[in-house]
């Protein structure tokens, strides 16, 4: 995911399956020689679809069905709970969620999510496919019908992956995913970065190319990862990503940030800009358009090769072009390190866990003073450091951590922590309208043994003091440690069909009259595939005041 890979190459496990929609009669286990083990290597691919272990081992890969623009694939019943599923598609996990307001129409919402479609075919073979969709609301989210984004009939994409949605302030939608296309059962081109956009509130959608991968993953070339999307005005939307420079068999060059703009809804985008300046070791970026309409970007960069922490760092860019305008700027070193996590596979995780981690976050703008900006993540700084490499050894606390800046990104406050018992971990910071800082995020506490999670929302008190008050928003916990049907394996005997794959995200937005509506990765519900049953992954909802 981060340099780090370096550090950790000599305790990485087996190659996980990869999951992508390819040609028939290509196997997981095929795809996962097209990618080689590249544990050792300082790039996101445990970070995007390229390496996130398939949900059903010995799934063969194909083609999805023959969609047209607005067609909608399903619609669950009208759900009245507190907590709503947004997935209609069953028969495939939904995780990396991400959702956005209609600020001219707040009944209307969009979620973005990883949605995995997998089927059995006559013949009694696993069939596999993942494109992302849009997930829609009109009545305030307690219906959802499904769209599709990239359209499977003749599209160049196999795949899609990394979800972010957006609306301008007039309403018009943006969905980031990344791409992905196969040349053949030996070979995959490294992603593009797709936006897509909506003018009738995420029914139908229509693609963009805004910036082009290159090579393979063992070749030379660029492998665009992690973007995300950020919108204003009417028809103005920044992406950004990062773009891991490789090598020859894709050894690993630099790591830098970019960023698009566009002002006429998405049809068109500007040439990329490098925004990252002098860092090289940059990665997970995130935008967020501040009340002056200033434009910033937070993004983690290794700086420190010896323990192979990051530093939160800061630009701003211009919002007419997305080129650089100031910075980089550290903000704050995140305990993240190469000693600071137990290591599932190789990868960051925590206590009895196998699922993959890391301290990425993102940055959000107060509406009530433009100078007032947060960037949020999760570290170890509060547990037990050096950390066990044997999550089954281990006793983990992540916190979750804000730094401020209230001189428009210039300097920042010393770090912040939300000390909490047990782990949380992925956070997402919205300012509400009145300029409260809300956190939402994956929280352990209510369970003494830091094994089940539900969703937290924290909310600044009033006064600007970095004083929360906590709302659990989930009705029931989810287990990541064991008894899981998708993205699951068995390394601890006492832990069957543990989780290895989350998702690296979840997150919030706030309403135009003050709430916030939360989006993430539950594993409450049973999920039977083939033989035999377990804990799905659904993509839920829920809102608070």
């Amino acid at each position: 995911m981060t340099s780090i890979r370096r550090a950790f190459s000599s305790l990485s496990c087996s190659r996980l399956a990869v999951v992508l929609t390819v040609p028939a009669l290509v196997s997981s286990a095929g795809l996962a020689r097209i990618f080689g083990d590249q544990e050792d290597q300082p790039i996101a691919f445990t970070h995007n679809i390229f390496d996130a272990p398939a949900p059903v081992a010995g799934a063969v890969f194909g083609s999805g069905p023959a969609l047209r623009p607005g067609d909608r694939i399903c619609t669950p019943a009208t759900q009245n709970t507190a907590n709503v599923d947004t997935d209609c598609e069953k028969a495939g996990p939904s995780n990396e969620t991400s959702i956005a307001v209609n600020p001219i129409d707040e009944l209307n919402m969009i979620g973005g999510a990883n949605d995995y479609q997998l089927a059995i075919n006559p013949g009694g073979h696993l069939s596999e496919n993942v494109l992302s969709r849009a997930h829609v609301t009109f009545d305030g989210g307690h219906t959802w019908s499904e769209y599709p984004i990239f359209f499977e009939a003749g599209s160049p994409y196999q795949g899609t992956g990394d979800p972010s949605v957006a609306f301008d302030a007039v309403g018009h939608a943006y969905y980031a995913t990344l791409g992905f296309r196969f040349v053949g059962p030996n070979n995959a081109l490294n992603p593009d970065v797709l936006v897509s956009n909506s003018g009738d509130g995420g029914r139908t959608w229509s693609s963009a190319r805004v910036a082009s991968g290159s090579g393979n993953e063992g070749s030379v070339g660029d492998l665009l990862d992690k973007e995300y999307i950020a919108a204003w005005g009417t028809g103005n939307a920044i992406v950004t990503w990062g773009d891991f420079r490789l090598a020859q068999k894709g050894s690993f060059v630099s790591a830098k940030i970019y960023s698009s703009v566009t002002h006429d809804g998405g049809t068109t985008w500007s040439a990329p800009n490098l925004i990252s300046g002098n860092l090289d070791q940059a990665f997970v970026s995130v935008p967020t358009v501040a009340a002056d309409g200033r434009i910033y970007v937070a993004f983690l960069n290794t700086t420190d090769l010896q323990t192979f922490r990051d530093d939160y760092e800061l630009v701003e860019v211009s919002a007419a072009t997305g080129a650089r305008v100031f910075g980089p700027v550290k903000v704050a070193t995140t305990i993240d390190g190469a000693t600071d996590y137990p290591l599932g596979f190789g990868r960051q995780t925590y206590h009895d866990s196998l699922f993959r981690s890391w301290a990425a976050g993102n940055i959000a703008a107060d509406p009530t003073d433009a100078r007032h900006l947060a960037i949020v993540w999760s570290d170890m700084r509060n547990s037990t450091l050096p950390a066990p490499a044997n999550p089954y050894a281990a006793t983990t606390n992540s916190d979750v951590i804000v730094s401020q800046s209230f001189d428009r990104g210039r300097t920042w406050a010393a770090p912040f922590a939300l000390t909490i018992d047990g782990d949380q971990f992925m956070p997402w910071g919205a300012f509400d309208r009145i300029g409260r800082l809300r956190i939402g995020f994956f929280d352990r506490q209510y369970d003494p043994a830091n094994h089940r999670y539900g969703y937290t929302l924290a909310t600044q008190a009033s006064g600007g003091a970095l004083l929360f008050n906590f709302n659990q928003l989930t009705t029931a916990l989810s287990d990541p440690t064991t008894g899981n049907r998708g993205f699951a394996t068995t390394a601890n005997a006492s832990f069957p069909f543990a989780t290895t794959f989350l998702g690296d995200y979840s997150n919030i937005a706030t309403t135009p009259s003050g709430g916030v509506v939360a989006y993430w990765t539950d594993l409450r519900q049973q999920a039977c595939f083939g033989a035999r049953c377990g804990r799905g992954q659904d993509a839920f909802f829920a809102t608070a005041p």
